[in-house]
């Protein structure tokens, strides 16, 4: 119920513009009836439960009290009112108890949700950090092989690329073909076979937080964070104010902030996507790294602010690697390198200018229904 209405309040936009008021309240009154269900059913059984015990305490204290009134004993009358108060005590605190423990059964599943995180296979922390890099910024796949947990069939098969120094790389393919795998193992989410080169270095022998510190990002869906504008361009506090304000003035985004400190909500409420993928790219720049990845960045904004980001980049990341998975293949189609993904495979690799002389391959195929000129 809670994540429901979570995820309808941050889509509330979406929803009212597909004018999706009834189906979300349709869906709403189906979760509200099945919650309501199971809290009504756990009631009624805690109440029989509850009266079960009850009658068992009743039938226990009854068969004491007649056990003095029809069985001659030699028990003194305040001995006979002593057990019977004793039993009456007894009784309720096996009541107290039984209850107790039918809360901690149901309690339990919260431990057992907590203790699945415990079961979890922990990243390898270890690992070395080199100085200085990457310093040129080249990446080699070789024969990679990526399978998802718990799955059997590989995403990633055999793949093999080579991405020159400062070369700008556009990866573009079908949905499910496998670009945001590449990305995925890049940054090492998932454990992969083969081998992947930075500098020539493998990047498993790598620290993983040094690894992904090297690497900046910007993602399809700006990602920000409770807390202020210091915090979500520099989260660990290495840079002065003077290169954060810098960074919001490469982005146009310097008169939106009065001061560093400037309160932002978590997921940047209040900003519109333009503005916040803004900010995930003038955080790109403070990192001022040498590889640059872009996973769709300009899928969901408008053309204008595409246009600004894809400007600045160039001038800003002109001596970095850029790799690029390209939602809108005219971002890529001054790119130095372009690789063509199916089904987890390369099976096109080469600059736009040579791949388009093709009028039979994919590449082509895919330029041309996107509506370019060619």
């Amino acid at each position: 119920m809670i994540g429901y209405i979570n995820a309808t309040l941050e889509g509330l936009t979406t929803i009212r513009a597909s004018r999706a008021q009834t189906i979300l309240k349709k869906e709403f009154d189906t979760h509200q009836d099945l919650y309501s269900s199971v809290v009504y059913m756990n009631i009624i059984t805690m109440r029989a439960f509850g009266f079960y015990i009850e009658i068992t305490c009743a039938l226990y204290i009854a068969v004491i009290t007649l056990t003095f009134l029809f069985f001659k004993t030699d028990t003194l009358a305040g001995k006979v009112g002593l057990a019977i108060t004793q039993s009456f005590t007894l009784t309720s605190l096996l009541q107290s108890g039984i209850r107790q423990w039918a809360e901690l059964e149901n309690q339990m599943t919260s431990t057992e949700r907590v203790l699945e995180y415990e079961n979890l296979t922990p990243e390898v922390a270890t690992g070395q950090q080199l100085e200085t890099w990457p310093k040129n910024g080249t990446i080699e796949f070789k024969d990679v092989n990526l399978r998802y947990s718990g799955e059997t069939e590989r995403v990633l098969k055999d793949l093999s690329f080579c991405v020159g120094s400062k070369q700008k790389v556009g990866i573009v393919g079908r949905t499910g073909a496998g670009k945001t795998s590449v990305i995925s193992s890049l940054f090492r989410m998932y454990d992969y076979e083969g081998s992947i080169l930075i500098d020539n270095v493998e990047i498993k022998s790598v620290a993983v937080k040094f690894l992904r510190s090297k690497i900046s990002i910007i993602p399809q869906d700006p990602i920000l964070f409770s807390g202020t504008v210091r915090t979500n361009l520099d989260p660990y506090f290495e840079c002065s104010d003077k290169i954060l304000w810098d960074s919001l003035e490469e982005v146009e985004m310097k008169h939106f902030f009065k001061t560093l400190d400037s309160v932002i909500t978590e997921g940047g409420t209040g900003l519109s996507v333009g503005e916040r993928q803004l900010l995930c790219l003038a955080r790109a720049v403070v990192q001022n790294n040498n590889i640059l990845v872009l996973d769709e960045a300009t899928a969901n904004i408008d053309p204008q602010t595409d246009n600004f980001i894809q400007r600045t980049i160039k001038r800003k990341f002109n001596n970095c690697t850029v790799i690029t998975i390209a939602h809108r293949l005219y971002t890529i189609m001054d790119a130095d390198l372009i690789i063509v993904m199916d089904a987890g495979k390369v099976v096109q690799l080469g600059s736009p200018k040579v791949l388009l002389e093709d009028k039979y391959n994919l590449f082509y195929n895919m330029v041309k229904e996107s509506g370019i000129v060619l």
